[in-house]
């Protein structure tokens, strides 16, 4: 009777790449085990006994350690359930000399070990170390090697036509490893590409297919699962549009190669279809389908590094546009927004100002670029004057990219006979980042005209009605409701600068100038120039 205190709980670990086989009465599997458990047989004089549990990996690669058996035997080392890990042969439990490493780390960890059935060495000694280590190197080797000669087979094969396996595309069967066209789903295949020639859409096309009761294939796994048989949506139909398979090639990686199957459609067609999809991302990009349009998203950044992607609010039937930091789900962060219509005029303003009339003070690259943009349009260009999706098309030729930072908005254009960009900075403060996480933009250099702010034109607007109201006695629909000590902060605006008032109007006012901190002010100053300082219309 072997003392308890002696007993080796051993845990025999199986596993086999591939799933070939594995539905036989006595698969490789089962050999692995007897040969583990006949071992452990013949050690019960030590004390060895192995546990109930099965942990076999069938169909997992030994390249890695995600492996739902090995994850689990691991487990029950850690938790002490387990003294010694028996194996048919070490590469079953691993091929990577670094995934090997961390296993013994475990294993020493929980004072386990392992044991391969085939391969005699001792791991309590550095010899035996030594030893295990070189057969694992070898074993990484193998696998390695073996994975370039099967990737060298698929390309050449490929190169000469040949179908190399895989999910068997819509049109086709397979028999004897060969593509051969099934005539049924072949006339949905031409179907599918003849009308989004015509509806050049690919949703109009989903909803057509759907309406006419269209699916995909049935498919049965050997495991039992079906799948298919469902309405095509945008992502399947848009892969079955690209895929050169259906013209009688085959692709590798990001070459085409001429197949040895039939095709179900001509290149003339296929090459149509190409050519909308071209030219849809063209559109897409320039902003030409959008209603609205916006002018820098994909080029613009917050700064802190991040993307920004436009948004709208709406408050009654006015619609206001913004640039809001991009953050995956669960990003905690703060994001910035700023208003858009400032932002893209600033851009264009600054572009076409210093790049395009001649305004230019900067490299001989800058200099340059001005000259190559009047050269391809044959004309000076007038930015401002052109359209959203003209001013857009005309930034996504030269590879613009925005960036927002603290004290500068950093501008870079690389026209295309140019290999260094062309930067432009401009000198920009940004405001009232505070808790709406609103950023509004300052320059130094000169007031930017943007959409004047309605509340600050309402609240003008208001100010000169409660004047009349006040003082001459004319009433009016705008503040007759108002209460007297509202009509008296309002009437304070009717007595600022006249030049203040002109800037709300066109819009060229200091950026933090809001009409909430107008309203906020206890005490404007009546003399102008007080006003201008404190509205920050001039230097302190």
């Amino acid at each position: 009777m072997v003392d308890r205190a002696k007993r080796k709980r051993c845990a025999i670990y199986t596993r086999k790449s591939t799933e070939d086989g594995l539905e036989q009465d006595f698969n490789s599997l089962d050999a692995q085990r007897e040969a583990c458990a006949a071992y452990i047989l013949s050690q019960a004089s030590e004390g060895w006994e192995a546990v109930p549990e099965l942990y076999d990996d069938g169909g997992w690669s030994g390249g890695n350690m995600d492996r739902p058996a090995l994850v689990q035997l691991l487990d029950d080392v850690k938790a002490g359930r387990i003294d010694i890990i028996v194996v048919y042969k070490v590469d079953r439990l691993t091929r990577a000399l670094a995934d090997f490493a961390k296993i013994v780390e475990i294993l020493d960890e929980n004072e386990a070990s392992f044991v391969s059935v085939t391969q005699s060495f001792n791991t309590t000694t550095s010899m035996g170390r030594l030893t295990l280590n070189v057969l694992l190197s070898f074993a990484q080797f193998e696998r390695e090697v073996t994975g370039e000669r099967i990737r060298d087979k698929v390309a050449a094969s490929k190169k000469k036509g040949m179908w190399m396996g895989g999910g068997v595309p819509y049109g086709y069967d397979v028999e004897d490893r060969q593509l051969i066209i099934n005539e049924t789903e072949a006339e949905t295949v031409r179907l599918v590409f003849e009308r989004y020639a015509q509806l050049k859409s690919v949703p109009q096309l989903v909803d057509e297919l759907a309406a006419k009761g269209i699916r995909t294939r049935i498919r049965i796994f050997n495991s039992g699962r079906v799948a298919g048989g469902i309405h095509f949506k945008t992502g399947t139909l848009t892969h079955l549009l690209q895929n050169p398979v259906y013209v009688g090639k085959v692709r590798h990686k990001d070459k085409i190669y001429n197949g040895a199957h039939q095709p179900i459609i001509s290149n003339e067609l296929f090459d149509r279809v190409q050519s909308i999809f071209a030219e849809n991302r063209r559109d897409n990009a320039s902003g030409k389908k959008s209603h609205n349009p916006s002018l820098l998203t994909g080029i613009i950044t917050d700064p802190d590094g991040k993307p920004m992607n436009p948004t709208h609010a709406k408050k009654g039937s006015k619609r206001y546009r913004y640039y809001v930091t991009r953050t995956l789900p669960g990003d905690e962060s703060d994001k910035w927004r700023m208003p858009a219509g400032e932002i893209e005029r600033l851009v264009i303003d600054a572009i076409a100002r210093q790049l395009v009339k001649g305004s230019c003070k900067g490299t001989d690259e800058a200099r340059e670029m001005a000259a190559q943009l009047s050269q391809d349009r044959q004309t000076s260009i007038d930015l401002p004057a052109m359209s959203i999706c003209e001013q857009r098309a005309l930034l996504l030729d030269y590879k613009t990219r925005v960036s927002i930072n603290s004290e500068t908005i950093q501008i870079e254009i690389t026209p295309p006979n140019l290999d260094q960009p062309v930067k432009l900075s401009i000198e920009a403060k940004l405001v009232n980042r505070g808790s709406d996480v609103r950023l509004a933009i300052a320059p130094d250099n000169g007031p930017i005209k943007r959409d004047p702010d309605p509340v600050l034109l309402r609240l003008i607007a208001h100010a000169f009605a409660a004047q009349d109201l006040l003082v001459r006695g004319i009433s009016s629909p705008m503040v007759n409701h108002y209460k007297q000590r509202h009509l008296q902060q309002l009437v304070r605006l009717s007595f600022m600068a006249p030049d203040i008032i002109s800037a709300i109007v066109d819009g060229t006012q200091p950026p933090d100038l809001t009409g909430r901190k107008i309203m906020r002010i206890n005490k404007i100053p009546l003399d102008w120039a007080g006003q201008r300082k404190m509205f920050g219309f001039a230097s302190a």
